[in-house]
């Protein structure tokens, strides 16, 4: 894997980009996707990506649960929206809950990335403990004080990557 970095912020990076994500919890765990950030870097966060053009937020989250999981999804009920600010990467992000509707759970792909500079290393459902045993600068801000999941299905109002929520 050739300067990774390099490769994320040219396709990603330096600019403000719109997300969807989808939460699927089945038996007490959550999906989650570990990504290949850098040498010797990671992060955990659940299925999602960039929102195409004149493509709803729905079709969206249904297409990159699809790549990045083999999971076909149908969308739930709006939860949050949440500021990733970590330069050079920017983003607004929706999550929605989701339930699954059919497939085989797989290791997927970023079809915006060539086959030999693939980020995602791996695709598991993990308990709270397992997510809490994540290094914090390893996942996403949002799972990073929640004890239960239920605490994200009351998750409500706009987090700014300090974790703050301003209501």
């Amino acid at each position: 894997m050739q300067n990774i970095e390099k490769e994320i912020n040219e396709k990603f990076g330096g600019r403000l980009r719109t997300r969807v994500n989808g939460v699927l919890i089945e038996n007490d765990k959550i999906l989650m996707i570990k990504h290949r950030m850098g040498h010797n870097k990671s992060f955990w966060n659940v299925p999602g990506g960039g929102m195409d053009y004149n493509t709803n937020a729905t079709d969206n989250l249904k297409r990159e649960f699809l790549e990045e999981t083999g999971l076909e999804i149908e969308v739930k009920k709006f939860l949050t929206v949440s500021e990733f600010l970590q330069p050079p990467l920017h983003a607004i992000e929706l999550y929605f809950e989701v339930s699954k509707k059919s497939g085989d759970l797989i290791k997927g792909i970023d079809p915006e990335l060539s086959q030999n500079k693939q980020l995602i290393e791996e695709v598991k459902f993990m308990s709270m403990e397992e997510i809490s045993e994540i290094k914090k600068e390893e996942k996403h801000h949002l799972f990073w004080k929640i004890k239960s999941v239920n605490d994200i299905r009351i998750w409500k109002g706009y987090f700014n990557f300090e974790n703050k929520c301003i209501k």
